[in-house]
């Protein structure tokens, strides 16, 4: 027997020692908990109901999870639930814990099961959780029945579409395919299945010779801005550098001048640039 069976063989057993709680019992160790933050009843509240955790866990083994991890992930909730429980509602914990538990555990195997997310919305979940159970209830009634009629009905009884079912259907019908599984081609040679996948970005040699020229181009104007006097260098800088170019008129307002003064000094700036940049024929500008 390995680690793991005897460490949720003692998990189970643990659980079945508990004391069952009654109502009023329950309700003293949640104000305990709420009101006191007295770890004692917390540990005596959330002992009682890991019965709740280990049945809530076992209903989603099929998926091929630890089933350690599930408890686990069903203890977390129930600590959640703890956290937001409120006694005086007068509502029964387990009820309440109920959902935490299972929503827990939900979220574990959704970020589990697949290395793509199984569901985003809850409609999407609920069709992820409801699929197998739905397709083998449907398959009873009628051995006949087809998957394009049996996707329809399994759509409006969730509230997805039928694209949505069938997608999910075939996800759920396979395990995920590893990038480097090996593929035996013609001439009897074999590749990883990822040789195949074809890349938009651009080649190495592509990527730093165009870093190497942004950072040539980066140094000539830099050393060419500095033939420009202040005002040219606001102008040229709020016009042309930043992201959101500043507009004649505004700037006009902002240096006391009019917008053809700015567009002026502009145009003499830009000229100054262009010598400065061809002086030592490094750069041809139109």
């Amino acid at each position: 027997m390995n680690d793991s069976s005897n460490s949720r063989r003692q998990i189970v057993r643990a659980a079945m020692k508990a004391p069952y709680l009654e109502r009023d019992e329950e309700r003293e160790l949640a104000v305990a908990w709420k009101e006191k933050r007295d770890q004692q009843a917390l540990h005596r509240l959330t002992s009682a109901h890991m019965r709740l955790v280990i049945s809530i866990a076992a209903r989603f083994r099929h998926f091929g999870l630890s089933m350690n991890d599930l408890i686990q992930e069903g203890h977390v909730g129930l600590l959640e639930a703890a956290a937001r429980f409120e006694p005086e509602r007068e509502v029964r914990f387990s009820t309440y814990a109920t959902w935490w538990i299972r929503a827990s555990i939900q979220d574990h195997i959704l970020r589990n099961w697949s290395i793509v997310r199984g569901g985003t919305s809850s409609a999407q979940k609920s069709l992820f959780f409801n699929l197998r159970r739905l397709r083998a209830r449907l398959s009873r009634g009628s051995e006949m029945i087809n998957a394009p009629e049996m996707y329809n009905e399994i759509a409006q009884a969730i509230g997805v579409s039928s694209n949505d079912v069938a997608l999910m259907d075939s996800r759920l019908s396979g395990p995920d395919t590893s990038l480097n599984a090996p593929i035996i081609e013609s001439d009897g040679s074999s590749a990883d299945r990822q040789d195949f996948i074809a890349s938009d970005a651009p080649l190495q040699d592509e990527t730093v010779g165009n870093h190497i020229d942004s950072e040539r181009w980066s140094g000539w104007l830099y050393s060419a801005l500095s033939v420009l006097n202040e005002r040219e260098l606001k102008i040229v800088r709020r016009r042309r550098l930043e992201e959101d170019g500043a507009t004649l008129e505004a700037l006009g307002q902002e240096l006391g001048i009019s917008k053809e003064r700015v567009r002026q000094i502009e145009s003499r700036a830009l000229e100054k640039l262009r010598t400065a940049l061809t002086e030592d024929n490094r750069i041809t500008l139109a």
